[in-house]
């Protein structure tokens, strides 16, 4: 009988090997998209993605973005300046995603195939609505020659500037007035059918997001508040290698020191206060905050109309001006203490 229970439960086990064997391998192939992306592209946080990234990839489940980071740089899996929770989601960061999957499955750090982790990281994109595929340079009947500016009207994208002001992320060149505002990434790939060669991010930017009912920030600003200083991590030089690091770093030789010990947990990934510490709100300074319902981010007051904002020529008019009348010598002299604003105010009344 102890035999006969042996036997039955070899060939279930030949059996349900066979079947997942046969079972088809997921590839890089998504639904056709019949629309071109929108002007400004959905904001995802890196955090956010390797919260998801660590359970599809059955290495780990967690919440914390920080653990997720430390799993998946322990097995070689990151962007190529590590990760930063706050900085978002681009093309290039999922082209440097798959070379690092590709490179842990050879190392033998992932017991699944390379066709089921890239399958696995295109679930992880498209839940994500970011519709994003690298580009593979020798793929058939690729649009090297087609550009990216017919994919919207002009007309649609000088409006969405002039009503929702500069998006973080777009795939199409901003108009001649925002143009100096962003820097050029020339990282190729898909969204959908439609072929980029590359994208525009702002050289600047922070922005509140919101993430199924998470508060939180999109932005490549960080602070060190030990020592009051700021660091940024701009978008070019990133794609370039030059720039600072965050959690599973892969190679260290182009990343910026900051002089601080583990920086990439103190500044790159350190939690954001809505406000400094001892921060107060000063006349005339807003807050805004997006609608939890939508993707919706707000920008600060600017003069709004149907047409693209023109900056002034130089035969425009002049701007009149309020006349600032100096301190006579004689009281600035007898004013003690007192000093010229336009100076810095010196104390004493002397200037050097």
């Amino acid at each position: 009988m102890k035999k006969l229970l042996n036997s039955v439960f070899s060939l279930l086990s030949i059996g349900l090997c066979m079947t997942m064997l046969s079972m088809p391998v997921q590839t890089w192939a998504v639904e056709p998209v019949t629309t071109p992306p929108p002007i400004a592209q959905k904001l995802v946080r890196e955090g956010d993605l390797a919260v998801k990234l660590v359970f599809a990839l059955g290495v780990g489940v967690t919440q914390d973005e920080a653990e997720a980071e430390s799993r998946l740089g322990e097995l070689g899996i990151s962007p190529r300046n590590g990760w930063i929770a706050d900085y978002p989601v681009t093309p290039d960061i999922i082209t440097e995603l798959q070379s690092a999957l590709v490179t842990a499955v050879n190392d033998k750090k992932l017991l699944i195939g390379k066709e089921e982790a890239l399958a696995r990281l295109t679930e992880v994109v498209q839940d994500l609505e970011l519709g994003i595929r690298p580009y593979a340079g020798n793929a058939p009947n690729a649009p090297r020659s087609a550009s990216s500016t017919s994919y919207q009207p002009v007309t649609e994208i000088n409006t969405y500037y002039s009503t929702e002001g500069p998006p973080v992320v777009t795939y199409y060149p901003p108009p001649p007035d925002w143009y100096y505002l962003y820097g050029w990434v020339p990282s190729p790939f898909w969204y959908g059918s439609f072929w980029f060669p590359g994208f525009y991010v702002l050289y600047d930017f922070h922005r509140p997001y919101y993430y199924r009912d998470r508060a939180g920030f999109i932005s490549n600003h960080f602070n060190d508040v030990r020592r009051h200083r700021v660091y940024r991590v701009d978008p070019v030089t990133r794609y370039n290698g030059r720039t600072y690091g965050g959690i599973g770093i892969r190679d260290h030789r182009h990343i910026i020191d900051t002089g601080v010990v583990r920086s990439e947990r103190r500044i790159f990934n350190a939690p954001r206060a809505v406000t400094a510490p001892g921060m107060q709100q000063t006349p005339g300074m807003r807050t805004y905050a997006p609608n939890r319902g939508s993707d919706r981010v707000y920008v600060p007051d600017r003069p709004r109309s149907d047409r693209t904002y023109t900056a002034p020529s130089q035969s425009s008019a002049p701007v009149p001006r309020a006349r600032v009348s100096e301190p006579s010598p004689r009281g600035r002299e007898n004013r003690e203490g007192g000093g010229s604003s336009r100076g810095g105010g010196e104390r004493g009344g002397q200037r050097r």
